[in-house]
């Protein structure tokens, strides 16, 4: 006979412990996880110290079987999202289960039932906790470890949220392109084309600059709002929040990898590519017994020293009108593929894309990139 499930909101450090140390657990013999590390986990979910808790509600649930943790979720209404939708719709993440049905269904209909009462009409994810962060379902793809700040799950959390009556509202994309037949240099068409480009319409390119690291934070966070604001779920971010983002990111930026394009000396357009710390943090594999010191030791050797890091991440760039569609996309991208190259990356991803975003799509696949994965987010009207 099992024991008894219940339900409860972890609101203490040691509630909130529990709740970062199940995945652990859930993916203790799956050798395509990768584990964050806990200090990282216990600032995101810290209310005093990550900025998306300022215009947020956020609940945390943890899922017992008698003193077991069996199941985590946490429900979110944010409200900067619903402001620049004008909708009323909540959203749920950092969604773990054991392969067990009923925990599955009790987590959910939790959920549900917080946003609901808070007057929202319908429930969104999973999302952890906006698009400005990890979002999204993978269903399918699961042929390796996921690249940094992209998601991964168990196959049976699809068919556990569908059947709580979720139903897919859009898919994002993460497209792959193997750099190993470019090694000699990109095609001479290609990068002809850009030449002209830049020439006839007086674009120029630069690599972002971390000595004025604040001053092309500014830069960046204009692109991104003008060339995002009309893309599905964006959600603009404030000061704190692009500070908070760009503080974590400058310890990991490769800046060889990270471009503006400009008209004019007036940056016009940007691409912010990432070095996968993923593929150097599975080999430090953080334990939240081990201590941390060490796990950043190791992490340091194999990111640094023996350079495991081969991939690379698009991670976000746009251009702005009236520039799109003029070719300012494709210059970043021939800039993009050279520094990939110089800088001895192997492989690159660029994700996640909107299925429905058809121009950087077409984009991805003219440089023969291909869709490799695929994450969901799911939706439930409720009544």
């Amino acid at each position: 006979m099992k024991d008894k499930l219940t339900v409860e909101q972890a609101q203490t450090p040691a509630e909130r412990m529990a709740f970062i140390r199940l995945p652990w657990k859930i993916y203790r013999n799956d050798p395509y996880w990768v584990p964050p590390l806990v200090s990282e986990r216990v600032e995101f979910l810290d209310p005093q110290r990550h900025p998306f808790y300022r215009h947020a509600d956020v609940a945390l649930f943890l899922a017992r079987r008698g003193d077991e943790v069996v199941g985590t979720i946490a429900a979110l209404v944010n409200h900067r999202h619903n402001e620049y939708w004008n909708e009323k719709t909540g959203f749920f993440g950092l969604f773990e289960v054991i392969e067990d049905r009923e925990v599955a269904d009790a987590l959910l209909e939790t959920a549900c039932n917080w946003v609901r009462e808070r007057g929202m009409r319908a429930i969104r994810g999973p999302a952890n906790f906006s698009t400005n962060e990890e979002i999204g379902l993978l269903v399918d793809g699961w042929n390796g470890p996921p690249v940094m700040m992209m998601t991964y799950n168990p196959r049976y959390y699809a068919p556990f949220i569908e059947g709580a009556g979720f139903a897919k509202v859009m898919d994002l994309l993460a497209y792959i392109a193997d750099l190993e037949p470019y090694r000699s240099g990109l095609p001479e068409r290609t990068v002809r084309v850009a030449e002209k480009v830049m020439q006839h319409r007086g674009f120029s390119v630069r690599p972002i600059n971390l000595r004025r690291f604040d001053e092309d934070v500014a830069h960046f966070k204009r692109i991104y709002h003008s060339a995002w604001s009309r893309n599905w779920g964006f959600v603009p971010m404030d000061d704190e929040e692009i500070d908070y983002v760009a503080a974590q990111l400058r310890q990991v930026i490769d800046p060889a990898i990270a471009f503006f394009v400009e008209k004019e000396g007036e940056p016009v357009g940007a691409v912010v590519t990432l070095p996968d710390l993923n593929q150097a943090l599975l080999k430090a594999y953080p334990r939240p017994e081990t201590p941390e010191w060490w796990t950043m030791l190791k992490l340091f050797w194999h990111w640094k020293v023996r350079r495991v890091v081969t991939t690379a991440r698009g991670w976000a760039g746009g251009v702005i009108e009236p520039h799109r569609g003029v070719g300012a996309d494709a210059v970043l991208a021939v800039e993009l593929g050279k520094a990939l190259l110089r800088r001895g990356y192997r492989r690159f991803e660029g994700s996640w894309i909107l299925e429905n975003n058809l121009m950087t799509r077409r984009l991805l696949e003219s440089y023969g990139a291909q869709v490799y994965r695929t994450y969901r987010l799911y939706e439930k009207a409720l009544a």
